[in-house]
């Protein structure tokens, strides 16, 4: 068997969301990052004929570095696109769950990929239309007939303890079926991966991933759960900035452009109603 996926940024994308669902989620000091007063940043990106976009490394299949050493997947596809409405060179922004919000708001970086929307950040920065799917989902193999949480039944379904995707598959899984859960995700998705457990529910950055590496298992997603769409961050009181993101994914999604990127990296088409 193939080593499990590690994805070391999905597990703060899942607690930051978690918290969040939940109703008592923050953001911790982001708030004190208040953007100060500075030149409109459509027009700096115009002048300067540079965009500075902050983009995780370490969150395939969103962005991660290729064999040929350079940034690649669904990000990177999504900045290449906003860059090109723009006018203007991308510059990929290496960032982290810890930084991000701080390089936004001293304009280390013009906007941020792959932002959840929440009451908290909404105080402190501005978000884009939502421009790529972000899930909790129930994946197993193409053979097993299952579309719908009723379809659970009898079923063994792995899932890491206490986490979001515990909480949402415990809420609709039938009395009969079996939740196994282990003490991490990497735990639920080897128990998977070896026929320990039937189905498996993770996010669908992650059950892209194991998609892609492991074939030989013909995994698949039968539904989804809790849902958190990815947005662009921006700092508050940019209008123009902010219009021609929107613009830019309203055409990539009426184009088909945003499906292409969607199924070539999350391996799902984009939803209808993203």
């Amino acid at each position: 068997m193939n080593a499990s996926p590690r994805i070391p940024h999905r597990l703060h994308r899942v607690f930051a969301r978690a918290m969040a669902a939940v109703a008592f989620a923050g953001i911790g000091s982001v708030a004190s990052f208040a953007p100060l007063a500075h030149a409109d940043a459509l027009d700096t990106i115009q002048k300067s004929g540079v965009v500075r976009i902050g983009v995780f490394e370490d969150y395939p299949p969103f962005g991660s570095i290729g064999p040929d050493m350079k940034p690649q997947g669904y990000d990177i596809d999504v900045a290449n696109l906003i860059g090109k409405t723009l006018n203007a060179k991308v510059e990929l922004v290496q960032v982290t769950g810890d930084n991000r919000m701080a390089y936004l708001a001293d304009h280390k970086t013009d906007m941020l990929l792959s932002v959840g929307q929440t009451p908290e950040r909404e105080k402190v920065i501005d978000f884009s239309r939502p421009y790529a799917p972000y899930y909790l989902a129930v994946f197993g193999p193409k053979s097993l007939p299952v579309k719908n949480a009723n379809d659970l039944a009898g079923k063994t379904i792995a899932v890491a303890r206490g986490t979001l995707e515990d909480l949402s598959i415990s809420k609709v899984a039938p009395a009969s079926a079996t939740v196994k859960r282990f003490d991490d995700p990497n735990g639920a998705i080897s128990a998977f991966l070896s026929g320990q457990a039937q189905l498996l529910v993770v996010g669908n950055d992650v059950g892209a991933t194991i998609m892609a590496r492991h074939p030989a298992n013909d995994p698949e997603q039968k539904f989804s759960l809790f849902s958190s769409p990815d947005h662009v961050g921006l700092n508050k009181n940019e209008p123009r900035l902010k219009a021609k993101i929107d613009d830019a994914i309203a055409a990539a999604k009426k184009d088909g452009t945003m499906n292409a990127i969607s199924q070539k990296w999350l391996r799902a088409p984009l939803p209808a109603d993203l």
